[in-house]
């Protein structure tokens, strides 16, 4: 039994078992994730969603978050002294594929608490950061500067040295000495 999963704007062909390199998820090494299957086949039946399958879960565990390797991108306009060279690392994460399978996705109401938990926390915050700098206000006096420290004496210029004597040109005088010497 296989299935096409969709992670990340991409979509992956993945089975039992396998391991899938996909775009980094916000998950840790060890705990289980979901993916939203688009197509599903049992080598009989093919089923496929409009636009996702409602009752098939895909699950996996993550193995790893790393990145990829380097890729180096390099510019260059021939003539013109532009070369800029730069690297980057793309970030993924490794899931080990552990069922493809019909079952009823039990996952929509467990993320429909979590993300009622997760506003009900992200209110809590910014309540609490809107109280935090007023009571930090309060109890802080203000620091009253000094004249002396709000302005620092401007640096004194170091005596500057003598413009070092231009010496007449070597071959002025070679010249002049050809010239006396022909005559």
């Amino acid at each position: 039994m296989y299935a096409i999963i969709r992670s990340g704007g991409k979509q992956y062909k993945v089975e039992p078992g396998m391991v899938v390199k996909v775009e980094k998820l916000d998950a840790e090494v060890g705990s289980e994730v979901s993916f939203e299957a688009l197509m599903t086949s049992d080598g009989k039946a093919v089923q496929v969603g409009q636009p996702v399958l409602a009752d098939v879960v895909v699950k996996g565990k993550v193995l790893a978050q790393d990145k990829a390797k380097k890729v180096i991108v390099f510019k260059y306009k021939p003539k013109k002294d532009y070369r800029k060279k730069q690297g980057h690392r793309q970030p993924y994460t490794k899931v080990e594929i552990t069922q493809v399978g019909s079952e009823v996705a039990k996952a929509k109401p467990a993320a429909k608490k979590k993300a009622d938990e997760t506003a009900e926390a992200a209110v809590k915050k910014t309540a609490a950061a809107k109280a935090a700098p007023k009571a930090a206000e309060e109890k802080k006096p203000a620091v009253k500067k000094t004249a002396a420290a709000e302005k620092k004496p401007a640096a004194k210029k170091t005596a500057e040295k003598p413009a070092a004597e231009k010496k007449p040109a070597a071959k002025k005088e070679v010249k002049e000495t050809a010239e006396k010497t022909a005559e």
